[in-house]
C-alpha cells in the first residue's frame, strides 16, 4: 500500500481569489491519488470555498483570526494544530500565512516548509504593521521556509531585491483546465438574455474583487470615454463588493452618461458563464503577481486587454492589448480598438489566447512542479 505524502496548506482565508482558487484546483488535482493527502488550515474563517474542499473530503481547519490583534491566539491555535496533525510538508500561502505556519512549523520541528508569493510588488500598499510582516518575512527567509515558491517571474525579482533569500526561490506559474474550463454558448446567451443586454451589442467585462489594488475606478473611467466614442458598449463587472450597494462605486457609475450600461453582479458562481458573456475581457489592476482572472478568461477564448502588471504580459502574448497600469486614456483606447474590430478578428484573438494557455499554462504542468517539490522535499535527510 503506497503511504501518501501528507500536505497541510496554511493560508489567511478561503474567500475568493486568485491564490484560493489555485489551492482548490491543486487538491482537485489529487483527488484519488493515493499518493498525496492534504488538509488545510484558514487562520481565519471558512469562507466560500471551505465548505467546496469538505465536500471532496479535505480536513478543514478555522482558527478564527479577526484582526491582527489576534496574532498570538492564533499562532497558538496553530501550532496545536499542527501538532495534532503533523504534516510530512507544509505549505503557506502569502505573507501572513508564511510567517506564522513558518514559525510554528519550526518550532515543531517541521523543516519541509514551503512559503508562497503571490504578488509582484513589496512595499507599496497596506497598513504600516503589514509593510513590517513583509519586511519581517524578508529577514525570516533565510531561515523558515525550505523552498519559497513564486506564482510569476516579476514576484521573485521584486521579492529577492526586497531582501528575501534568492537561492531558496523558484518560480511556479498558476496552472489551468483548457479543456474542463471553456467557453460556454449555452451560458452566454442564458447570462445575456437574464441582463437584457441587445444581441449586437459589444460587453467588456471584467473578473476580481473590489479594491485599490484592483482600480475599478479607472475602469469606469475608461469605460465612459469609450461610451462616449462608441455606440453599443456595455461594461460587466464580476467579484466582491460589486454590486450598487458599492456607493463609491455606484457615485461613479451614475455620473456616466448611460449608468445602465454598466452591470454590476457582485460575486458569482459561475464564473465561466460570465466570462463567455463578455466580449472582450480586461484586467484593469494597478499591481498583480501572475493574473488568474487572466489566465481563466483565456481559457475561455476571450481577447483580452491587460495592464502591464506581473506577468500579465508575458502570460497574455498575443492574445490581446497591454496597456500601462494607470493609465486612462491608453485603456480607453485599448476598448475602443477592440470594439472596432469585427466578429472573425476578435475571435481569432480570443483563439490565440486559448491556445497560449494550452501551449504554455496548463494546471498538469503545475501540479507536475508541485509534486516534484513535495517528493524532493521527502527525499531529504530529515
Amino acid at each position: 500500500m503506497t503511504t501518501p505524502i501528507h500536505i497541510t496548506h496554511v493560508i489567511v482565508g478561503l474567500d475568493v481569489g486568485g491564490a484560493e482558487r489555485f489551492l482548490l484546483r491543486l487538491i482537485d488535482a489529487h483527488r484519488g491519488n493515493p499518493q498525496y493527502a492534504h488538509r488545510v488550515i484558514s487562520l481565519t474563517g471558512k469562507g466560500t470555498l471551505g465548505p467546496q474542499l469538505e465536500a471532496q473530503g479535505i480536513a478543514v481547519t478555522a482558527l478564527g483570526m479577526q484582526s491582527l490583534r489576534d496574532t498570538p491566539r492564533t499562532y497558538i491555535r496553530l501550532k496545536r494544530a499542527l501538532q495534532a496533525h503533523r504534516p510530512d510538508v507544509l505549505q503557506c500561502w502569502m505573507y501572513y500565512a508564511d510567517l506564522l505556519g513558518g514559525l510554528a512549523g519550526r518550532r515543531l520541528g517541521i523543516k519541509r516548509i514551503l512559503w508562497g508569493i503571490r504578488n509582484s510588488h513589496f512595499e507599496s500598499g497596506g497598513t504600516r504593521l503589514k509593510r513590517a510582516v513583509r519586511r519581517s518575512c524578508a529577514i525570516a527567509s533565510r531561515h523558515l521556509p525550505w523552498r519559497i515558491v513564486c506564482v510569476a517571474d516579476s514576484a521573485l525579482e521584486v521579492h529577492a531585491r526586497a531582501g528575501y533569500d534568492r537561492s531558496r526561490m523558484e518560480v511556479i506559474h498558476n496552472g489551468y483546465d483548457p479543456e474542463t474550463f471553456t467557453y460556454s454558448d449555452t451560458g452566454r446567451h442564458r447570462l445575456r438574455r437574464e441582463l437584457g443586454i441587445p444581441p449586437d451589442s459589444l460587453v467588456i467585462g471584467s473578473l476580481g474583487r473590489y479594491s485599490a489594488a484592483k482600480d475599478h475606478h479607472s475602469f469606469v473611467q475608461a469605460a465612459d470615454a469609450a461610451m462616449r466614442q462608441r455606440r453599443g458598449l456595455y461594461f460587466m463587472l464580476v467579484g466582491r463588493d460589486l454590486t450598487r450597494e458599492n456607493q463609491a462605486l455606484a457615485r461613479q457609475i451614475a455620473a456616466t452618461p448611460h449608468p445602465e450600461r454598466f452591470l454590476l453582479l457582485g460575486q458569482r458562481s459561475d464564473v465561466i458563464d460570465c466570462l463567455s458573456a463578455m466580449d472582450v475581457f480586461c484586467l484593469h489592476s494597478r499591481t498583480e503577481g501572475f493574473p488568474n482572472a487572466l489566465g481563466e478568461a483565456m481559457c475561455a477564448a476571450r481577447p483580452c486587454i491587460t495592464t502591464d502588471v506581473g506577468d500579465a504580459r508575458q502570460l497574455l502574448g498575443q492574445g490581446g492589448r497591454v496597456v500601462p497600469a494607470g493609465d486612462v486614456p491608453a485603456l480607453t483606447q485599448a476598448m475602443i480598438h477592440m470594439a472596432d474590430l469585427d466578429a472573425t478578428q476578435l475571435q481569432a484573438m480570443g483563439a490565440r489566447a486559448r491556445g497560449r494557455i494550452a501551449d504554455h499554462y496548463t494546471m498538469n504542468h503545475a501540479v507536475d512542479r508541485f509534486e516534484s517539490l513535495y517528493q524532493t522535499a521527502m527525499a531529504l535527510p530529515y
